[in-house]
């Protein structure tokens, strides 16, 4: 059989769409169909909805989408972190289970990872899971939980294992949000949103099947949804758009949209709205002063390096590259364009940038910019963690000194009380 070629992988796509392709379907049947199809995801394997295409190929597939106007698969939240960490490391039944709802976007999902003792040090997750009779019993709390109010299922990262150096004592969960143990608390942000919550876990309950690999290999899998989250940190804007055109599909999507965008909507403003700085130097007249010019060009080239970057990380995945620390070096580099874009924000519009409200330039999104840029630095793995990565997996620097990488985890002190 011969390989795949642009060419003809594009014939067949084009061919395919054209023949399928209906606005008016509703959007799990239309999903549906496409995943039967191999073309909603046509570099995964054949046994899990794929066409086993090289990566770069499947770009020529969402060239062929996009010309004809068709709606892909669902990608937007946590759930494209769930698929790409179930695909590596689920079992059958999980595949089975859950791959295809999270495609189709019957099902949403949230990341239950940071606590309140263990944001940038993850390893040091206290949540408890505990096998009793036939189910693992969680306890515990996790902290900074985007869209978790609207979540079918959670990403548990839970400790099984005391007795052992931290990162060996984590395990993997799948666990259901709508049960009576779980309790979710929104958290309001100086900025005036509510993405995040607090998550509560009170004699949760997760059925042995839903442990992803083996008790004890938590940490790599977890390792698995951070890289693709940190490689794919610069693509909130690209799965976030709603199309404009008519018809039922679309209709659908939107609504979609708008639901699992909801805790989104301010991210534009937290990478430092970059797209924004020109038209206001313009508006302003501040255009024209030789100062602001300079940091303006200055803010410009910053922000094009970080799109060769990201670009740099994206033809990697497209060469099948299994996901590197580059998905750090493009998280550091969007929190320092944040910031110099916060900074010239604040040069354009001067004292101006801390009015709030109708008053305030833009409607408040200067002000909206100025207090969104810190949580650049934080979310995701905070700034140090990723110089730390970087440090050491690429330019192969000695390692900080640690005194509780070797030690049982329950003789490590801790900052909160077990």
């Amino acid at each position: 059989m011969s390989e795949p070629t642009e060419a003809s992988v594009r014939a067949e796509a084009r061919a395919w769409l054209e023949a399928n392709w209906n606005p008016d379907l509703g959007l799990i049947e239309w999903r549906n169909k496409l995943i039967d199809s191999g073309w909603g995801v046509p570099s995964w394997p054949k046994d899990w909805y794929g066409r086993e295409l090289p990566l770069p190929l499947e770009l020529v597939v969402e060239e062929e989408m996009k010309r004809i106007g068709a709606v892909g698969v669902a990608k937007t939240g946590i759930r494209r972190l769930a698929a790409a960490t179930l695909l590596a490391h689920g079992s059958d039944m999980q595949k089975e289970k859950f791959l295809r709802r999270s495609l189709t976007g019957e099902d949403t999902w949230c990341q239950l990872f940071s606590e309140p003792g263990s944001g940038s040090d993850l390893a040091g997750a206290m949540t408890r899971a505990e096998f009793k009779g036939n189910r693992w019993v969680i306890n515990g709390q996790k902290v900074w939980t985007t869209s978790a109010h609207h979540a079918d299922w959670g990403l548990l990262l839970a400790r099984t294992n005391w007795d052992v150096p931290k990162h060996q004592g984590l395990s993997y969960f799948i666990l259901d949000i709508h049960q009576p143990g779980v309790e979710v608390h929104p958290l309001r942000q100086m900025n005036g949103h509510a993405s995040f919550n607090q998550v509560f876990f009170t004699d949760a309950e997760v059925p042995p099947e839903h442990l992803v690999a083996d008790v004890g290999k938590g940490w790599a899998v977890a390792t698995t949804t951070l890289m693709h989250e940190r490689r794919g940190a610069d693509g909130v804007g690209r799965w976030g758009m709603a199309s404009d055109r008519k018809g039922r599909i679309y209709d659908e999507e939107r609504a979609e949209i708008a639901t699992v965008m909801e805790p989104y909507k301010w991210y534009p403003q937290r990478a430092g709205r970059v797209d924004l700085i020109v038209e206001r130097a313009k508006a302003t007249g501040r255009n024209t002063d030789p100062v602001v010019r300079q940091e303006i060009a200055k803010l410009l080239t910053l922000s094009k390096t970080a799109e060769w970057t990201a670009l740099r990380a994206r033809a990697a995945q497209m060469q099948g590259r299994p996901q590197g620390p580059e998905g750090s070096l493009g998280k550091l580099v969007s929190s320092h364009v944040a910031r110099a874009a916060a900074r010239v924000h604040t040069l354009i519009t001067g004292a101006d940038a801390m009015l709030a409200g109708e008053d305030s330039p833009m409607n408040g999104v200067i002000a909206e910019i100025l207090i969104s840029v810190p949580a650049g630095s934080i979310a995701g793995g905070t700034d140090e963690i990723q110089r730390n990565i970087i440090s050491e997996r690429v330019l192969h620097m000695p390692k900080e000194p640690r005194t509780d990488n070797d030690r049982p985890f329950r003789d490590v002190p801790k900052n909160i009380v077990t």
